[in-house]
C-alpha cells in the first residue's frame, strides 16, 4: 500500500504579547528602603506597570485577575491605586474568578473578550491553573493571544503559570535531590520554556536546573524582582526593569537524573547561562509547532 503523505504547516506566530514579571514590581513607591535598590541606577518607579499600559493596543480596560491570591481584594486594590496615580493610564477592572464555574460564565468570558489587556497577580500558580485550565476563560485568553494585538501580563505566580512546563512545588533551598521539584502544565501560552520568579532574591537556580534536567528541550527563564520580559511573536524577548533575567539552556548538556534513585543529588553538565539586564534582547529557541 502506498504511504499517505501528510502535509504540515507551521503555526503562525501569535499576534499578542506576553509580559512576564518576576514579582514585587514597583507600584510607585520608593524601593522599600532597600539600600542596594536605592543605589541601582536602573531603578525607576512604575517602569513595568507603565510599560504594560503603553503596550495595550486594543481598546478596553486592563482586567486584573487575582485568582492566584488567597486575598484577591487586597492584591487587586494595589493595582487600582497604582494606575490611578498615573496620568493617561487605562481604566482598571477586577475579574474575581474563584471557581471553575466562574471561569465558565459567559459574562466573565465576555469581559476578557472586551479587555484591552489582562494582568494575573501573584499567589499560588497551582491554584490559578487548577481553576482556569480547560475552561472557557482559558480558551478566550489563548484565542486573543493568538489572533489579536492583545497583551497578557502576569507577575510572580501569574508569570510562572504562563509557561509549560510549570513549577508548582519546591522550596527555595531545595532542588538538588531528585524528586524535590514538581511540575505540571501551565496556561499554555508559552511553550517549551520554564519560568520561575523572585529568581535571584530567593536562590532558585538549582530548582530550575532540575526542571531542565528532566525537560532538556525546554529553556529556563528566571526573572528577578522588579524585572520583566516582554515577549513578542512568541519568542523575541526584551528585558525591562531594575534587575536581571537569567536564561539557562541545557539542550547540549548531559545529566544522570534518569539513572539515579529518588532523593539523590543529580548531575547536570555543560549548561549554558545568560545573564541579561534592562534593555537586552534575546531570541528564545522555541521549536516550531505544527498542525496538519
Amino acid at each position: 500500500m502506498p504511504t499517505k503523505k501528510v502535509s504540515s504547516t507551521s503555526c503562525p506566530a501569535p499576534r499578542g504579547k506576553l509580559l512576564l514579571i518576576g514579582g514585587h514590581e514597583n507600584k510607585g513607591d520608593a524601593p522599600d528602603n532597600d539600600e542596594q535598590a536605592a543605589l541601582n541606577v536602573n531603578f525607576a518607579p512604575e517602569t513595568i506597570l507603565r510599560r504594560l499600559a503603553a503596550e495595550m493596543r486594543a481598546s478596553g480596560p486592563l482586567v486584573v485577575i487575582p485568582t492566584a491570591s488567597a486575598e484577591p481584594e487586597e492584591i487587586a486594590k494595589a493595582y487600582i491605586e497604582a494606575y490611578a496615580r498615573m496620568e493617561g493610564a487605562p481604566a482598571v477592572e477586577i475579574l474575581d474568578v474563584r471557581s471553575r464555574a466562574d471561569a465558565m460564565l459567559a459574562e466573565n468570558v465576555q469581559r476578557v473578550q472586551d479587555a484591552g489587556g489582562v494582568l494575573f497577580t501573584g499567589g499560588d500558580q497551582l491554584r490559578l491553573t487548577t481553576l482556569l485550565g480547560g475552561t472557557a476563560l482559558q480558551q478566550v485568553l489563548q484565542q486573543r493571544y493568538a489572533h489579536d494585538e492583545f497583551i497578557i501580563a502576569g507577575t510572580s505566580a501569574g508569570a510562572t503559570a504562563m509557561s509549560t512546563p510549570m513549577i508548582y512545588q519546591g522550596r527555595n533551598d531545595a532542588g538538588y535531590l531528585k524528586g524535590e521539584i514538581h511540575i505540571t502544565t501551565g496556561l499554555e501560552l508559552l511553550h517549551d520554556v520554564a519560568v520561575d520568579t523572585h529568581f535571584v532574591a530567593r536562590g532558585r537556580i538549582v530548582r530550575m536546573a532540575q526542571i531542565l534536567a528532566t525537560n532538556p528541550g525546554c529553556l529556563g527563564l528566571g526573572l528577578e524582582e522588579d524585572t520583566a520580559v516582554l515577549i513578542t511573536e512568541g519568542k523575541e524577548i526584551e528585558v525591562i526593569g531594575s534587575g536581571m533575567v537569567v536564561i539557562l539552556d541545557v539542550r547540549e548538556g548531559s545529566t544522570n537524573i534518569h539513572e539515579i534513585a529518588p532523593n539523590t543529588p543529580f548531575t547536570l553538565c555543560d549548561a549554558r547561562l545568560h545573564l541579561l539586564s534592562s534593555g537586552e534582547r534575546y531570541t528564545l529557541p522555541v521549536m516550531p509547532r505544527f498542525y496538519s
